[in-house]
Parts: C-alpha cells; structure tokens; sequence
C-alpha cells in the first residue's frame, strides 16, 4: 500500500503522527469501450469548446458560474484555503460505537503511525478498545473538508469518513403513511421463526461476488475459443421460466420458507456424515425457540401436544 496523506491525530494537547492509506479498493474485472464493428478503443478526450483545442489535465482549472459569471479557482486558490493546509485529524467528541449510523459512513482509511508516534497510537487503539467508544473528527483531504469516526479495526486504527447530514437525503413515501397495515401475531411469530432460522455470525469471507467470478469465467471462455463460445457450455441451460409466479398470501409464503430452511438444515446434516459444530449458547436458544414457535404454529402438531423433554445440564 503507498500513503496517500500525512498528518497527525490530535486530541487535547496529545499528537499522534500517522500515514493515511486507503483500506478498500475496487475487485471489479477492469473492461473498456471499444466500437462494435471494428473493435477500436474508445478514448476520451478534454476538447475546450472555445478554441476547440484537446487539453492535456494539468491546464485544465476548476471554475464556478453563477448568473452568468463565472469564478476560475486554481490548484493555488483551492491550496490556499485555511483547511487544506492543516494536517491535522482533529478529535471533536467520543461516542458509543453504536450511536453512527451506517449510512454516514463513506470510505475507509488505515492509519499507520509514524516510529515516534508509536507509544501515543497504541495508547488511543487500546482507549477506545476497552471503552468501546468512536472518536468523530474533522479534517482535510483531496480538496474536501470532512467529517470522520476513529475506531479500532484488529490492531490498526481505522478513519472512516462520514457523510455530512445535509448530504443523507430524508425518505418519505406516502404509501407507508397513507397505507394501514395490520399485523397479527401469528405473522409477527413466523416471521421470527424465520429470521431466527437464518441468523448466524456475520463472516465476510463466506461470501463471494458471483457477478465478477462468472464475468471471468466468460472472459476465459472467449479468450479460448473466441465469439463462437457457447454460453450454455460454459454456464449451462438457464432456467426456464414459469407461466406465471404462483401467488401466495404472506403466512403461506412464511410457512413454506421456514418448512424449507427445515429440510434445508436437514439435509446439510445428513450429507455431512459428521457430528454438527457445537452451537453457542446464544444459537441453541436462537434454534430451540424457533422449533418453539414452528410447533405452535403447525396445525399437525397442535392436535397433540409435543411431549415434555428433559434438559440435559452440565
């Protein structure tokens, strides 16, 4: 990783000087235009519209119109400005971890520190560790005044920056105000049950992006055998597709989905042929109170009642 920023963490009249490096960075397959008959490249081009010339990006200047006037601001004029030039992450408040909604958060930024600034880093790491608190700071960078939290990632400081409030637009659909809504709790507990069904512990690296693995597998298989590649060979028959979708009423649709994750579980077992993974305790009270619910809410099992069963303890 290269650092991309240099300044320093400063909270009451303690400074820690770190390095700033972007944490996150595009897994996209890389593609370009090209023309549809003869495959040339697409290239574009900074064309002035006054003397027509193409304009290399170190001539080009920002500018700002308004009313007809127009403001030019050069790499100066914007350097210029107060906060640009400060190098400081200056530490404003500390929260709960919890109190920041997700939606503020933008892009994540490491923060090395630098070999004297190592002592008052690890300090601040293991502060907001055991406290369990954010740091919202302000500070500059790449031409833009923001607003960011300070939190603890493993053994790094991690500064993630934060939309501003008035950048996090209001959602408001009549259709939720004008709409009412009745809820019973028979739909209220299967709805549970379901969701009691598939939770777990959140583990990034179970998931993968299905998109650009099958994007490369495509890219592959043109550059085997070129634009006679049959998709269906490579990625088999797709589906067919019904009639129409068959409509059901939504305890239906919750009954037939918890029936499913059921056999689902089931079958995963069976085909492991190995005693399960030991469940935490959060998980079998999670699993037991859903199999609770499922039998009260299953007409078969509601005629007799489930026979007591004894809890092993120890």
């Amino acid at each position: 990783m290269r650092s991309i920023w240099k300044g320093a963490i400063s909270f009451g009249l303690v400074s820690v000087p770190v390095k700033v490096y972007s944490a996150t960075e595009d897994h996209d397959l890389k593609l370009h235009q090209v023309h549809d008959k003869d495959r040339g490249r697409i290239r574009y081009q900074r064309r002035c519209e006054v003397c027509g010339e193409v304009v290399e990006y170190a001539d080009i200047d920002k500018a700002y119109e308004e009313g007809g006037r127009t403001v030019v601001l050069t790499d100066e004029d914007l350097k210029s400005l107060p906060v640009e030039r400060s190098r400081e992450i200056e530490v404003v408040e500390f929260v709960p971890d919890t109190q920041i909604d997700p939606m503020y958060f933008e892009k994540s930024y490491y923060l090395e520190p630098e070999k004297v600034g190592v002592k008052p880093y690890q300090l601040l790491r293991r502060t907001l560790e055991q406290t369990e608190l954010t740091a919202v700071v302000k500070f500059a960078l790449r031409q833009k005044s923001r607003l960011g939290a300070l939190r603890v990632r493993g053994d790094v400081m991690v500064l993630q920056a934060l939309l501003w409030p008035d950048e996090v637009r209001e959602a408001a659909f009549p259709v939720l105000e004008d709409t009412e809504v009745k809820i019973s709790d028979k739909e209220l507990k299967m709805s549970s049950s379901l969701v009691e069904s598939l939770s777990s512990d959140f583990e990034p690296g179970q998931f993968t992006d299905e998109y650009q693995a099958q994007l490369t597998q495509l890219v592959e298989a043109k550059l085997a055998k070129g634009d006679a590649v049959d998709t269906e060979e490579t990625f088999g028959a797709p589906a067919e597709e019904g009639e129409g979708a068959e409509v059901l009423d939504l305890m239906e649709a919750l009954r037939r989905s918890v029936e499913n994750r059921r056999k689902a579980a089931g079958g995963a077992k069976e085909s492991s042929g190995a005693k399960a993974p030991k469940a935490s305790a959060g998980g079998r009270s999670r699993a037991k109170k859903a199999e609770a619910d499922d039998a009260e809410d299953s007409p078969q099992e509601q005629k007799a009642p489930p026979k007591r069963r004894t809890r092993k303890t120890g």
